[in-house]
């Protein structure tokens, strides 16, 4: 993994990429896409996983997110070899699934370049993560998120794509809960160069932090 992609503060929110080895397009399949809500959803009550935002795309899904223990890369370890374990096994075993033979040749092909992979992979092996320091870094990561289906010809609104957190966002109610965050003067306490801010689940919760030059720490309240 490249240096400038490794998860260097384990305290701090993250912008990750999981993607499906060769690009296969597997989450057009409505029954993979429920498999990986669940598991975020999963991870959020029993994880420790600060959720902020996430979109799945068709070969490809993008979160912000943060560990509420500082241990974000053993989060992401964990949960790639669980993801892609389950996966695998609900691909070959889907009477429905008519690329069956054709997924199975991509995820041998690349696993034949990585030992730890076994006979098949299929997540790659890259996170491309990207350090959210400052909260317009979380702003600017967020609506790319939210964009990304409307950039795929998709959907005309963000709001309209059910497997992405832009409805929690827009008043609507979301597939899975999300994590918001607020700033308050009795939930700002100085920790290093770090602000812890305190987190509620609510839309309301999601205040523009715009202007604010310090790097966050978040929790769930």
């Amino acid at each position: 993994m490249g240096e400038a992609y490794q998860i260097r503060d384990q305290e701090l929110p993250y912008f990750l990429t999981f993607q499906v080895v060769g690009w296969a397009d597997v989450f057009t399949r409505k029954v993979y896409r429920d498999f990986i809500l669940e598991n975020l959803s999963f991870c959020r009550m029993e994880k420790g996983l600060y959720l902020y935002g996430f979109v799945i795309m068709s070969n490809h899904l993008h979160l912000v997110a943060q560990q509420k223990d500082g241990k974000l890369s053993d989060w992401v370890r964990d949960y790639k070899k669980f993801t892609s374990k389950k996966l695998l096994k609900l691909i070959l075993e889907n009477p429905q699934e008519s690329r069956k033979e054709w997924l199975k040749v991509i995820f041998k092909y690349h696993a034949e370049f990585h030992k730890r992979s076994g006979d098949l992979q299929f997540w790659t092996h890259e996170n491309h993560t990207i350090e959210l320091f400052r909260s317009e870094m979380i702003e600017i990561k967020m609506k790319y998120i939210h964009e990304n289906p409307v950039r795929a010809g998709l959907v005309e609104k963000v709001e309209d794509y059910l497997y992405s957190s832009a409805s929690n966002f827009s008043g609507m109610k979301g597939l899975i809960e999300v994590d918001y965050w607020w700033l308050g003067c009795d939930s700002q306490l100085q920790i290093g160069r770090n602000i812890r801010v305190k987190l509620q689940t609510s839309p309301s919760a999601y205040l523009n932090l715009k202007g604010v030059d310090e790097n966050l720490h978040l929790e769930r309240g």
